[in-house]
């Protein structure tokens, strides 16, 4: 009998009450009784969190020949053991079909339950505490304002400002009033965990948004120049489209839909506090949208960010447990619209430039669903590459998936978060190609922490002190 089958032997006999680890281990006729008694020990300590991770990796399911103790003993050894480094036979090719989903889920669990170490998963009555400790992402609405002005008017309010932070750990440091400029995205302003500024002046006045840090991603890939006509699919609450405008310096046509009429009323709020007026809300739903209408032949670019599972949303978690486990028929249901969507989106005849986002964890909503829309279009349009500074890469479940990014608390201080940047392969001029292109996304000069005089028409930007 093999290491694995004795452990899965000792595990069941242990819940079935036939006797101790140790007894059943030495009873076991196994050779090396020191490792199979550290194997049981150790998967049994982290029982519950491996029957999470099968039971949403749906593994008993499609591996219907495999015992649920053996399968227990084997998720083990992949996710938290020793890997099967030197063995592991033919359980570790049935493993290795499966290992993109279990560490995924496996990392959806962390995010869930706000930890970001294996040991943490064990904490009895673990629950999601991450969202406090991220630090608080503040995005300036260049429609109304500066960086610069928004600097200075914190700076008179008491706060430091600390300029570009060069890595994330200077993110993690911040405390305090002291504030700085995210190492990679435009306009992103990074406070210290709990500031809250939903009283702000500036905010009240549209002239910052409140934004995760991921969130501000699908709006600055598909970088639309101004004079653009763009589609936001999937549109509400409005904070992308919001980014879009501010993008297109409200030169152009955004054209947003969404199917819900109080979620519109509320988006529609937002963008007139925002000062955006190139937005057409449509009550609509976009899969009902004619690619061949005139009106729309010129929209070249399109952001699809669809109805999601949401387990990435720390927020959500934290008021909804349990929000973040989707159903297996529920993920089934979602990643099938999200894939018509996408597929639909792609039949607009001018189309350059995509991008597909979603606030979910889950292979089947992300990369799935982009591998399944390319496979559908062969030749037609490729996965361009995005932020090669993002350090959190697309699972690697088909070539160019690296291309695309992940988002997650430990990885790059946001929520869960999936972006695909999609364009359509051209073979006319390389003039045409190369403005196509997905943008390198140079972040623009930070403001300078040097003191600036206060000057009359200031105001013109900010709010005046009061």
């Amino acid at each position: 009998m093999g290491l694995y089958a004795a452990a899965a032997g000792v595990l069941a006999g242990v819940e079935n009450r036939q006797g101790s680890i140790k007894g059943l281990v030495y009873s076991s006729n196994f050779q090396n009784v020191k490792q199979l008694y550290a194997l049981v020990c150790e998967t049994q300590r982290y029982s519950a969190v491996l029957d999470a991770v099968i039971a949403s990796a749906g593994l008993l399911r499609a591996e219907k020949k495999l015992r649920p103790h053996l399968a227990k003993v084997l998720v083990y050894e992949l996710l938290l053991g020793k890997g099967f480094r030197g063995g592991g036979g033919r359980w570790k090719a049935l493993l290795g079909r499966h290992q993109a989903r279990l560490r995924a889920e496996l990392a959806r669990l962390k995010v869930h339950r706000g930890v970001s170490r294996n040991e943490d998963l064990l904490e009895v009555g673990s629950r999601p505490g991450g969202v406090s400790q991220l630090p608080r992402f503040v995005r300036v609405n260049t429609l109304k304002t500066c960086s610069d002005d928004v600097v200075d008017y914190f700076k008179r309010q008491g706060f430091s400002y600390q300029g570009r932070a060069s890595s994330l750990d200077d993110l993690r440091a911040l405390k305090g009033k002291h504030f700085l400029l995210d190492p990679l995205m435009p306009e992103l302003l990074v406070f210290p965990a709990q500031t809250d500024l939903h009283e702000h002046p500036l905010y009240r006045a549209g002239h910052l948004i409140l934004q995760d840090r991921a969130s501000c991603l699908p709006a600055m890939l598909l970088n639309p120049p101004p004079g653009s006509h763009v589609i936001d699919a999937c549109a509400a609450p409005g904070n992308k489209t919001s980014h879009l405008a501010a993008l297109l310096k409200n030169q152009g046509k955004i054209f947003a839909f969404d199917l819900d009429a109080k979620r519109l009323a509320s988006m529609a709020t937002l963008l007139a506090r925002a000062g955006i007026s190139c937005c057409e809300l449509a009550e609509e739903d976009f899969l009902a949208v004619s690619p061949s209408e005139p009106r729309y032949r010129e929209v070249h670019y399109i952001l699809l960010d669809p109805s999601c599972s949401g387990s990435g949303m720390l927020s959500r978690q934290l008021e909804e447990p349990g929000a973040g486990t989707p159903s297996p028929a529920r993920l089934h249901a979602l990643a099938g619209f999200q894939q018509r969507a996408l597929c639909h989106a792609l039949t607009f005849p001018s189309l350059k430039r995509l991008v597909y986002s979603t606030c979910s964890l889950c292979q089947e909503e992300n990369e799935d669903v982009v591998r399944d829309a390319l496979q559908q279009n062969p030749g037609a349009f490729r996965l361009a590459p995005a932020l090669p500074a993002w350090p959190h890469r697309g699972l690697s479940t088909f070539p160019g998936a690296e291309h695309c990014l992940r988002a997650s608390p430990e990885t790059t201080l946001s929520g869960g978060f999936f972006v695909a940047v999609i364009e359509r392969v051209e073979v006319p001029s390389s003039a045409s190609q190369a403005k196509a292109s997905a943008p390198e996304c140079t972040p623009s000069p930070a403001p300078k922490r040097k003191k600036r005089q206060p000057k009359a028409g200031a105001g013109a930007c900010t709010p005046p002190c009061t």
